[in-house]
C-alpha cells in the first residue's frame, strides 16, 4: 500500500540506536529509549501560505533527521511502525 501524506507533513522510519554503549554495556530493552533518529520515507507536498502560495518542503525521502522525542503520530502500515510528523516537528537532517 502507498502512503503519501497530505501538506507539510512527513512518514518517519526510525532508526534502531545500537544495543551497547562505547563502553561496552548492553542495554536492555526496559531501559532503552526510542531514538529520535529516523530517515524520510515519504514527503507531503508541503504547506500554503496565506495566499495559497505552496512552500515546498526542506526534506526529502531518503534523508536522515533528528526529531524531538515527543515528535509525531505512531502508526503501523504493512506490519512497520512509522511515525507521521509535521515538517516543523524535525530539529534537523543528517549530513
Amino acid at each position: 500500500m502507498a502512503f503519501k501524506p497530505l501538506h507539510d507533513r512527513v512518514l518517519v522510519k526510525r532508526i534502531a540506536s545500537d544495543e551497547k554503549t562505547k563502553g561496552g554495556l548492553i542495554i536492555p530493552d526496559t531501559a532503552k529509549e526510542k531514538p529520535a533518529e529516523g530517515e524520510i520515507v515519504a514527503v507531503g507536498e508541503g504547506a500554503r501560505k496565506d495566499s495559497g502560495e505552496l512552500i515546498a518542503p526542506s526534506v526529502k525521502a531518503g534523508d536522515r533527521i533528528l526529531f524531538g522525542k515527543w515528535s509525531g503520530t505512531e502508526v503501523t502500515l504493512n506490519g512497520e511502525e512509522l511515525l507521521i510528523m509535521k515538517e516543523s516537528d524535525i530539529l534537523g537532517i543528517i549530513a
